[in-house]
């Protein structure tokens, strides 16, 4: 039998996928392709949402691999426990890098900058001038210090930082510098101008920017959130900004989307991005290649790029 392949994206649409398997069309739509039971590599939908993202898990009997097109995995680890043994889980690194590190730097910039002023200056025909931050000579921390964080250190550089300084679970070294652990966290936060939060979402770090690690942050100092919402604490947040002590700039939020009438919608000194750290023109290309690599490689027999995690 040919192994079924569910797509989020017409198959003639992606160049370079090897004949010999059967492509099926899904971006999350009520009705399914095919029956799940015959799927064996699934490309779960991009931006769909979690209870889309794991719907057909539970029915998809044969699978052997699940696809992300994001560089995070959260959205399906809730469907995980319903997967046969051996499926491998594979994130998109590779995919959001170069545009979720642009919006970083973008919101970083605009934030020290006082863009939103000037924007809010203009539709009121106010000429709002004045002396603001530079990025030049400001200390930065990137919690998080993988792909995306390295590509984030790779656009600071010609920005002339005081510093930057990184952490990720554990301790390494890298061409750039050291990375410190987590555990080294509290000593390098009150040290920081910026704080760039860019850490996949899991059980150790969820919560991880409190009251305690906001309380750590020197005053006037700025948290990036390119992460996932829920890595920061919004009530612990809300109080710094209406105190004034902080500034934010966040592509994510908790709750996500943001309602109407939240209290983050009009908090003092942030700035807020709707999750678009990734959904750029630079998406398209980047997964239909990561496609074609993964399914050239699932069907000549090779090892998959990017496997995160293999049920046991």
């Amino acid at each position: 039998m040919t192994a079924d392949v569910w797509l989020p994206f017409r198959a003639d649409e992606i160049p370079g996928l090897p004949d010999g398997l059967s492509y099926r069309l899904w971006d999350g739509g009520p009705d399914y392709p095919a029956d799940p039971a015959d799927c064996a590599f699934y490309v779960v939908p991009y931006m769909k949402g979690a209870a889309t993202a794991v719907r057909p898990l539970a029915a998809m009997t044969g699978v052997r691999v699940v696809q992300t097109l994001s560089a995070g995995i959260d959205h399906v680890q809730q469907g995980l426990d319903s997967l046969p043994r051996g499926v491998r889980l594979c994130n998109a690194r590779g995919v959001h890098e170069a545009s979720t590190a642009e919006l970083t730097l973008a919101l970083i910039l605009a934030s020290l900058r006082g863009i939103p002023s000037f924007v809010a200056g203009q539709e009121k025909e106010e000429w709002r001038s004045g002396f603001y931050p530079a990025l030049a000579g400001r200390s930065v921390l990137i919690v998080g210090y993988g792909s995306i964080g390295a590509a984030i250190e790779d656009r600071l550089a010609p920005f002339e930082c005081a510093r930057v300084a990184r952490v990720a679970r554990s301790w390494r070294t890298t061409a750039r510098g050291p990375v410190h652990p987590l555990t080294e966290l509290p000593a390098l936060l009150p040290e920081a101008d910026v704080v760039v939060l860019s850490t996949p979402l899991t059980e150790q770090t969820k919560g991880l920017a409190g009251a305690e690690f906001l309380g750590r942050m020197k005053d006037g100092a700025l948290l990036v959130n390119v992460a996932r919402g829920p890595v920061v604490d919004t009530k612990a947040l809300l109080a710094e900004l209406e105190s004034g002590r902080l500034r934010a700039a966040l592509d994510v939020t908790d709750p996500e989307p943001l309602p109407a009438g939240h209290p983050l919608w009009h908090a003092p000194n942030v700035l807020i991005s709707p999750h678009v750290g990734g959904s750029t023109s630079a998406f398209l290309p980047r997964a239909k290649a990561l496609l074609a690599r993964q399914l050239t490689k699932y069907a000549a027999g090779e090892e998959l790029d990017n496997v995160v995690l293999t049920i046991a």
